[in-house]
């Protein structure tokens, strides 16, 4: 992979009041991008993703170290000089403007011929499906439209990289989900190079490439989704990243991955089998998964996911029941770190 973006050895250090010790917000980031990627940065809030993002966006001045962008030193231009543009959270739509003032904006601004802005406009509302609502005010408009002309407006000036900010963190869940996937087929579609922030595991696996999850500061595991969940590097990605049921000696199993009954399967002596007995303590319904909680002998609690496959099992568990888990010896990982 050649690398379009190259973040290399960045630190962003921030004064401290009262004489105290700067506070490291980014700490030695090193990362390389490749050109029409799209790449989150996954995090929970402090684990200095929105700072790096800000950082390639000029908004802030690292400490030390490199931003490369198509071997072009962005470090040295204002954020108005650079190639790439930025989508905020809350859209920041001009609330006096139509939909097609707004996505003309920055077009206007850069002096471009009325003509080549009205052709750009009419092409970026084709592109999100906004054509017929070009004339309404931003308040006529639903999240999720809203979300689509805040996308179309970055990308109206053709930039070479495009940075995301919690892009569909102010949709409800279900619009989130449904939108997911169409952002995705609309950056695709332009090729674009796309870097994502998010604290969001579901959304950063659905819409990403590859991921690198962050942890004050630091970046613990770079990948692609698969990859990062089914092959954590340290414990902490593996339990930030979906469930995961961690045992003694750093051994760790997805829920998922472990099956439930009231008796042991027949023993098959060419597929050797982890397999645990304990008591049913707690059960979760969600409708295409059930999550139960095995209360071990141990006193650890292993935690499994089924699938609801059938309507009306003939033998479901109930709570308080005892039962076995077991799964097989490729489905844990050991965790280094």
């Amino acid at each position: 992979m050649s690398a379009f973006l190259s973040i290399s050895e960045v630190v962003k250090d921030f004064g401290a009041s009262a004489g105290g010790a700067p506070f490291r917000a980014v700490d030695h980031v090193s990362l390389e991008i490749a050109q029409g990627e799209i790449f989150a940065l996954l995090g929970s809030s402090g684990c200095g993703k929105s700072t790096l993002l800000r950082l390639l966006a000029g908004f802030e001045t690292p400490t030390s170290g490199s931003i490369l962008l198509n071997g072009q030193d962005l470090v040295k231009l204002a954020p108005h000089e650079r190639p790439l543009n930025m989508m905020f959270q809350s859209y920041a739509l001009f609330p006096h403007l139509s939909v097609w003032d707004n996505i003309a904006f920055g077009l206007k601004r850069e002096g471009l011929p009325k003509a080549q802005v009205s052709e750009r406009v009419e092409a970026m509302l084709k592109l999100v499906q906004l054509g017929k609502l070009a004339q309404r005010k931003p308040h006529q408009l639903s999240g999720g439209q809203q979300q689509r002309v805040a996308l179309a407006r970055s990308l109206a000036r053709q930039p070479s990289l495009l940075l995301l900010d919690e892009p569909l963190g102010a949709l409800d869940k279900k619009l989130r989900e449904e939108t997911q996937i169409e952002l995705v087929h609309i950056l695709k579609s332009v090729g674009v190079t796309c870097v994502m922030v998010t604290h969001d595991q579901e959304e950063a696996m659905t819409m990403a490439g590859r991921i690198a999850v962050m942890s004050e500061g630091r970046i613990l595991q770079v990948g692609a989704p698969r990859d990062i969940y089914e092959n954590p590097a340290t414990r902490f990605v593996a339990e930030f990243i979906g469930n995961v049921n961690v045992m003694e000696g750093a051994l760790a199993v997805r829920p998922e991955k472990i099956r439930l009954g009231r008796h042991l399967p027949p023993a098959q002596p060419l597929v050797p089998l982890n397999q645990v007995q304990g008591r049913v303590r707690d059960i979760a319904y969600f409708g295409s998964y059930t999550v139960y909680h095995l209360q071990l002998p141990s006193g650890q609690t292993l935690k499994v996911s089924q699938s609801n496959s059938e309507r009306h099992p003939d033998d479901t568990l109930a709570q308080g029941d005892e039962a076995w888990a077991w799964w097989s010896p490729s489905a844990q990982v050991v965790l280094t770190r």
